[in-house]
């Protein structure tokens, strides 16, 4: 099986995706996923993530998903959001700075192990800034047929080199590099 890590911290996308390329359900439902998978489908990946980086709205769907046991640790967990909860969670730490900030306290925290990047806008800030190595994406065999798509619209064109496919089960895990340089601009 393929080192996640590679031995020094990356900073990851992390999807689990349906095959018609929603990463959640309508109304943001994401049980479906522990349908098809759990820590144990790819533990790699989890020994070779040290923190999180979380979107708000992602964490809100955490939260109401809270009685449901992944078995994933992930390490440190933070939550990037212009307006903190009044009520704070021991479990994370939020973060009200810019994004490549919020990668750099991630980083800081992992360990020299990966920081795993979760939410659609928080992924596509950082994929603007070229602060992504790889992109992950569990494909899992559903079609949804609506829902939040893998990336929000105008996030633009970002080129990928494959170089990994696994399968555990039913999910395919697809590994991409991002590719760092630049592109002109057409227009």
């Amino acid at each position: 099986m393929d080192d996640v890590s590679g031995g020094t911290g990356k900073v990851v996308v992390n999807r689990a995706m349906s095959l018609d390329g929603f990463i959640a359900g309508p109304g943001h439902t994401m049980s479906w996923i522990f349908e098809y998978m759990t820590a144990d489908t790819f533990p790699d990946v989890m020994a070779a993530t040290g923190a999180m980086l979380i979107g708000r709205g992602t964490y809100e769907v955490g939260k109401r998903m809270a009685d449901q046991d992944t078995g994933y640790d992930g390490g440190a967990r933070f939550v990037l959001t212009h307006e903190p909860p009044q009520e704070p969670d021991p479990a994370v730490t939020f973060l009200t700075c810019g994004v490549e900030e919020a990668v750099a306290t991630a980083r800081g925290a992992a360990g020299g192990r990966n920081v795993e990047i979760l939410g659609a806008d928080v992924a596509a800030q950082c994929l603007r800034r070229g602060l992504v190595d790889e992109i992950l994406v569990y494909v899992l065999p559903v079609l949804l047929g609506d829902g939040v798509r893998f990336t929000p619209p105008g996030l633009g064109r970002i080129d990928l080199e494959p170089f990994s496919t696994i399968r555990s089960g039913a999910v395919t895990m697809l590994r991409f590099r991002v590719r760092k340089e630049t592109r002109p601009a057409v227009g």
